[in-house]
Parts: structure tokens; sequence; C-alpha cells
């Protein structure tokens, strides 16, 4: 197997090669054009798509998964349908695009009950499925605790500027240069394995702080502007809108408990 790593193949031309099996991680493939490509058994996982081209492909049994913007095929626009049908699916979802503080604290009120009924579910598993990967995606566990890490950043650092807001079990992107790559200070224990109570008593924290924080906006202070982290990292010390950020700290909560509950689904499968 031929392995690209920390390359730079920009502007290369694959012609009547075959990547069968291909695997692309971490990959930026910005304005690339697809030709009478036939895509079979490729993955590809954590990856940038701007402004592609594809004419003549071949695309069976295909699962996409992500941020998705202005997806045309057949020249039908995709976005709003999709939109539409996740809207149906999941009734709470249109509740997580609030408006005014009355509809944010909605909003939370339902992801705490949602996200109790999936700790309920995980915990009547076996512990050890609890740190297993499906399909290569964090396990149950680390999904946890990249929520807290994501709580510690756009709340604890970004709302409450809280000087060192990182909790050590809190998880980072998958990112397999991270040495190199993540800001100082943030948290890197990849190997950790802490008990589901030890990961829960960390997580209802942090909830805890983000209810405390919807508990005090209101209308005006939504728009409101942060004021820039006293320390350089992640996210990045600039000013953001309080609406922005609690929208997408709802999009990170909502997105992770559904990838939450797919692979409960295969390691119940699999339990059984």
């Amino acid at each position: 197997m031929v392995e690209f790593s920390n390359e730079d193949l920009t502007g290369s031309r694959f012609q009547r090669v075959d990547l069968t099996g291909s695997r692309f991680q971490l990959a930026r493939l910005g304005g690339v054009e697809f030709r009478g490509c036939a895509f079979g058994s490729t993955r590809f996982r954590i990856v940038e798509m701007d402004d592609v081209t594809m004419r003549g492909v071949e695309l069976n049994n295909v699962e996409i998964s992500g941020d998705i913007g202005n997806l045309k095929i057949n020249g039908v626009e995709v976005g709003p349908l999709v939109e539409a049908e996740l809207d149906r699916r999941y009734p709470e979802r249109p509740r997580m695009r609030p408006t005014d503080a009355a509809g944010f604290r909605e909003a939370w009120d339902i992801l705490e009950h949602l996200w109790g009924g999936t700790v309920e579910r995980a915990g009547r598993l076996d512990p050890t499925l609890l740190d297993e990967s499906v399909d290569g995606e964090w396990s149950f566990l680390q999904t946890l605790r990249h929520l807290v890490l994501v709580t510690d950043g756009w709340i604890r650092r970004t709302v409450l500027d809280v000087p060192s807001p990182w909790h050590p079990l809190g998880l980072p992107w998958d990112d397999p240069d991270e040495t190199r790559s993540l800001p100082e200070g943030l948290p890197r224990d990849r190997e950790a394995r802490p008990t589901l109570d030890t990961v829960l008593q960390v997580r209802r924290d942090r909830m805890a702080t983000v209810r405390s924080v919807i508990a005090g906006i209101t209308d005006q202070s939504l728009d409101s502007e942060t004021e820039p982290a006293r320390t350089p990292g992640w996210p990045e010390p600039r000013s953001r809108r309080l609406r922005t950020v609690l929208l997408h700290l709802f999009h990170e909560e909502w997105e992770h408990r559904l990838y939450a509950e797919r692979d409960l689904d295969a390691l119940e499968a699999h339990r059984s």
C-alpha cells in the first residue's frame, strides 16, 4: 500500500489509476475536478471539498455526513431537501434554531432531556463497549469527552473568559498530528480510559455551567459581543456574538448525540 502523508500534491493529475479502497483523511480537495470516475469502497473522513465539480461519475451505496452547502445533484439543490427531511424525522430539531431567550432555554431543556435518554441507554451496555470504536469513529466515552472540551472552549473560555478552562479529560478533534497542530494548553490524553461515572461527573458539571449561562440571557444580551480571550489558543481570541456561540454549541450537542445514538445501535446489535 502506498501512503502519502504530510505531502503537497497540489495540481496532481490522476488518469486511469485505481484508487479503490483508498482513504482520504484530513485532506483538502478544494477545486478538484472528477470526470468519469467510479467511487468504489472509498472513504473520505474529515475532508474539505469546496468548489468541487463531478461529471459523469458513478456513485452507488454512498453515505455522506457533515456540513454541506450548495450541493447540486443532477441540477437539483440538495440542501433544502435534506434539511426539510431532517426536521421531519426529528421534530425537536427546528427548536435548535431559536431566536429569543425563551427559545434558547427551551432548546437547552430539550438537549438535556435527549442526552439523559442516550446516557441511560449507554449505561445498560457492558462498560467495556463504551470504549469501543464503531467504524473508526469515537467511542461513546470519547464523544462525551469531546463535548467537555467543546463546552470548555465555547462557554468557559469564550463566554465566561476563564483563564484556564480545560479539564484534562477533554478530547480534541481527531487529528493524528495533534502534537504539532493543537493549540497550547489543550488536553491531549487520547489513551485515557475513564469510567462512565467519571466522565459523567465532568460532563454534568459542564452542562450545569451552560444551563447557568442560558438562564441569565435576555433577548438583548443575545446580541452582545463576547470579550476576546486573554490568551492565545482555541477558539481564537476574538469577539463573537453570544447568539452565534450558543447556536454553535447547540449544533455540536445535537449532532454528536445523533452520532452516539447511531453507534449505540451498532453496539447493541453486536451484543445481541
